[in-house]
């Protein structure tokens, strides 16, 4: 994938041996998303999604905020761009969380609003100490997006759904881990080694069979699953290259070489 990079202040992707690292970059204003930070995450999502050489997916943020959520100023904008809607910030984060490959979020910091969602919508969340989650809908008079309620119930529970949403109470760190929202909890130095962890754990999957788990995993969430479509899956995994290699490996005790077919 050969990607050019948005001006400054825009997501940033950058790609090196099939992980893909995209940076929200607002710094100054604690990465806070406009209507083209969302047009433009939407055109790496595609980008990604096109690109057979991506392995996984790395979401973070520059500076000491992960992301201050959508930026209430843009309510208010006169005329939306091509391809912006009332429905835009949730079809960005739906993007997201339908990308095939795996995907992590590495929280540099603290996250409100919508930006929680953007985040729960990754596979996997690794939080840094000292961080924070709020999200202030409810003190805002905003009814939240659907697909991000039913993200929220089906990966958190309705308790903590409700907590989240109705109370618009601020969230430690330590809570977040507790409550599931975050999956690892670092010290700022240790941040980028627990990313890898999970990065290499996933790396030594087989492609097919991540990639087929996820989406069965995600519309079971849903309740929306097919058994049908999960069939197919799994019968496409029990006649692929990777199961034989995956057994071969076990047997002569070496670590597999998957291909993904």
């Amino acid at each position: 994938m050969h990607t050019t990079n948005p001006p400054p202040g825009l997501p940033q992707l950058a790609l090196h041996d099939g992980r893909a690292t995209l940076t929200l970059n607002r710094p100054a204003h604690h990465n806070r998303l406009h209507v083209e930070d969302l047009l433009t995450l939407q055109r790496h999502f595609d980008a990604l999604a096109a690109d057979p050489g991506v392995k996984l997916l790395v979401l973070t943020g520059a500076g000491r905020s992960f992301c201050s959520g959508f930026h209430l100023g843009d309510f208010d904008a006169e005329a939306d761009p091509p391809g912006a809607g009332p429905q835009l910030f949730e079809q960005t984060v739906d993007a997201l969380e339908a990308l095939a490959v795996p995907t992590i979020c590495r929280f540099n910091g603290s996250v409100y609003g919508g930006a929680t969602d953007l985040a729960l919508a990754c596979d996997f969340r690794v939080g840094v100490r000292g961080m924070a989650l709020r999200m202030p809908a409810a003190r805002l008079g905003l009814h939240y997006y659907p697909s991000g309620l039913r993200r929220y119930v089906s990966r958190l529970g309705l308790a903590t759904a409700k907590r989240l949403f109705l109370l618009a109470e601020e969230v430690s760190a330590e809570q977040l881990l507790a409550l599931g929202y975050l999956d690892r909890l670092a010290a700022p130095a240790q941040l980028d080694a627990e990313v890898q962890a999970i990065a290499d754990a996933l790396a030594a999957g087989a492609p097919l069979a991540l990639r087929g788990m996820k989406a069965s995993l995600n519309e079971i969430a849903r309740g929306e699953f097919h058994l049908s479509a999960l069939r197919e899956r799994e019968a496409r995994c029990a006649a692929s290259a990777d199961l034989a290699e995956g057994r071969a490996a076990f047997a002569e005790k070496r670590a597999p070489r998957f291909t993904g077919r």
